[in-house]
């Protein structure tokens, strides 16, 4: 299984384009925390950041996207696309979850607890957030296919898929509930419900 660290290194211009990416995000959830969603304009960000609104939406369709972006859907799909081919599923589903989220830094752990707790707490956020979970269902139902040799369209790849993007779902709520949870063990436990069956858990 190829490491996600092994993969070759970003060249000088991606570098800067994801440093910038994650400056404005940052920058954006800041002002979320001092001003509020609502009181914090696109404007805002743009100076905390010191880019213009055309480099702002370069990176990010509207204000919404700053905080529903992260960068742990194509790593989590590298990762599973990177297990070997002999385990089921559901098995590489959980490692590769245990791969991508236990790298997490403390800070990327911190910054994930503010985004979750404004999609939740602003409905035009948690509008978007359930939109995306459907772009993610597609994603993960799609590799599932690949792995199963199945079509996407397959009924049993779609209800694995949507039930991993359920857990998603709980582990958002969970974490919102208890703030100091660790990300990368609530991924992990979901995925052993499945593993072992949602019964013996209950």
């Amino acid at each position: 299984m190829q490491a996600l660290s092994d993969k070759p290194p970003l060249g000088l211009r991606e570098r800067k384009k994801a440093r910038t990416r994650v400056a404005i995000q940052h920058n954006a959830l800041r002002l979320f925390r001092e001003r509020g969603y609502d009181a914090t304009t696109v404007e805002d960000i743009c100076a905390a950041v010191e880019v213009s609104d055309t480099t702002f939406y370069r990176y990010f369709p509207s204000k919404a996207h700053v905080v529903l972006w992260d960068e742990f859907d194509p790593l989590m799909i590298a990762a599973f696309k990177a297990q070997p081919a002999d385990l089921s599923s559901v098995r590489a589903l959980r490692l590769a979850f245990r791969q991508v989220f236990s790298t997490m830094t403390p800070e990327q752990q911190d910054q994930q607890r503010q985004r979750t707790e404004l999609m939740l707490a602003i409905p035009e956020l948690r509008a978007a957030m359930l939109d995306q979970f459907f772009q993610t269902f597609q994603l993960i139902a799609d590799c599932i296919a690949e792995r199963a040799g199945q079509p996407p369209t397959d009924l049993a790849v779609r209800t694995l898929a949507g039930a991993v993007s359920g857990a998603a779902l709980a582990v958002i709520y969970t974490l919102a509930e208890n703030p100091k949870a660790d990300i990368a063990t609530l991924f992990d436990e979901t995925m052993e419900h499945f593993e072992h069956g949602l019964a013996e858990s209950s």
